[in-house]
């Protein structure tokens, strides 16, 4: 199946609607931000852009989609000819992927039409707010982990197709590898993995099952040393691969206690090189409760993956102008601000950033050290300018985080790690 059917029953129903009184081909702007973040949650990180264009793109119905929207009585005829020659020919703007965001920040405009626009609401998203959330839970593990090697491992932990964009939002957001290896063939992210304990209690003892491992992918490999005694496991480990063992895995107990004890059991054997990785269910408060122990690497599977908490970004797809007219949603507690937002962050001479301007209709006055944020995707359902890829998105969330105050990288809640002033609009 295409991206198509991947919306909401009330999208096209709207179109049917628009379409029969003559609204459908008003000109309109829709804007995503969030309101808030997500509890906890000092910034978010803009992620699933590059996927969402390349969906845009495509997003097309195709005769088996119509034929089932009639059939189920969703579209009348009008409606069922106007899909069939779907195809986004508006105009997308947005942060850069990788950009950091916060309340009230416009990540992504779509101008066009009534309804080629609102036909990708769900699709736009479903995108955004999934890849969004586990690239800001990411995003706070790198933090906490001061440069430590992360391995994204969650792929059983979540949907098929969510495995993919999670290990992708993941690495855009600083991991250094995934365990998924259709993320690795669609997006060139590096993968790693080697044994699971199945694979120890398949063999007759632990020693045959390390052995076999070292003889297949040789002393470079990691040995997972948990599934007996651990003290025990790293001793057959190393007689087995000798001190230049690359890396042992620990996967259960007490691990900061663990990591102290293998590591100096591995010093007293000679291993002084080999590395510990540690693995079961880790999340940013407990790596950084790890930080000041002897840890190489961390592996982290269902906390990424869903977002450590919070699974949605809450981002909302609103309409803010029609026919060049600022429109706004007035009810308590989801007011919005009319018209098409334009956003600068402003800077210190440091880099250090101090707030995020946003105008609605117009342009931010200038001031020294401030940074336009949003950039074209699609002209007239065009790509223009540069494509969307993994590097740059990473060292723009690295770039970011090194930006905001230090308070702002703290793990507690609290404020949003920078103001956002809106100038103008009508809320």
């Amino acid at each position: 199946m295409g991206t198509a059917l991947r919306t909401d029953h009330y999208e096209l129903t709207m179109v049917n609607a628009a379409l029969r009184d003559g609204t459908a081909d008003r000109y309109c702007v829709f804007e995503v931000f969030a309101r808030r973040l997500p509890p906890g949650r000092r910034y978010g990180v803009v992620a699933g852009t590059g996927r969402l264009i390349e969906m845009v793109l495509d997003y097309r119905f195709d005769p088996e989609e119509i034929d089932f929207l009639r059939g189920a009585g969703v579209v009348d005829a009008d409606t069922a000819a106007w899909l069939s020659r779907y195809r986004f020919t508006g105009d997308i703007d947005g942060y850069a992927e990788g950009e950091l965001f916060f309340p009230g920040s416009p990540i992504l405009t779509v101008s066009g039409s009534f309804a080629e626009c609102v036909v990708l609401e769900t699709l736009i998203l479903s995108v955004l707010n999934h890849d969004s959330a586990v690239a800001a839970a990411a995003a706070r593990m790198v933090t906490a982990a001061r440069g430590r090697t992360l391995i994204e491992m969650g792929s059983r932990r979540t949907h098929e197709e969510a495995a993919i964009a999670a290990a992708r939002a993941a690495y855009l957001a600083g991991f250094t590898s995934t365990s998924n290896l259709a993320a690795g063939r669609r997006y060139g992210i590096p993968t790693a993995g080697t044994a699971a304990h199945a694979f120890t209690l398949l063999h007759d003892d632990e020693s045959a099952a390390f052995a076999s491992q070292v003889a297949a992918l040789g002393k470079g490999t990691t040995l997972l040393v948990d599934t007996y005694d651990i003290s025990e496991g790293i001793r057959r480990a190393i007689a087995v691969a000798g001190p230049g063992l690359r890396a042992v895995r620990i996967d259960s107990g007490d691990l900061a206690v663990l990591a102290q004890q293998s590591r100096a059991l591995l010093d007293s054997l000679g291993a002084v090189d080999t590395k510990i990785i540690v693995s079961g269910d880790l999340d940013e408060h407990a790596i950084a409760a790890l930080a000041a122990e002897p840890v190489d690497a961390y592996g982290v599977g269902t906390a990424v993956v869903t977002g450590s908490g919070a699974p949605a970004a809450d981002l909302i797809y609103k309409l803010v102008e029609v026919d060049g007219r600022p429109v706004v949603k007035r009810s308590t507690h989801k007011a919005t601000v009319g018209g098409r937002k334009t956003a600068v962050r402003r800077h210190k001479p440091t880099g250090t950033a101090t707030e995020e301007v946003v105008v609605a209709q117009g342009t931010p006055e200038p001031a020294p050290h401030d940074r336009p944020l949003q950039r074209p995707y699609l002209r007239r359902g065009e790509p223009v300018g540069d494509p969307v890829t993994l590097a740059d998105a990473r060292e723009r969330v690295r770039a970011g985080l090194v930006a905001i105050p230090w308070e702002g990288l703290k793990l507690s809640a609290g404020d949003p790690a920078i103001p956002v002033t809106i100038v103008g609009g009508r809320p």
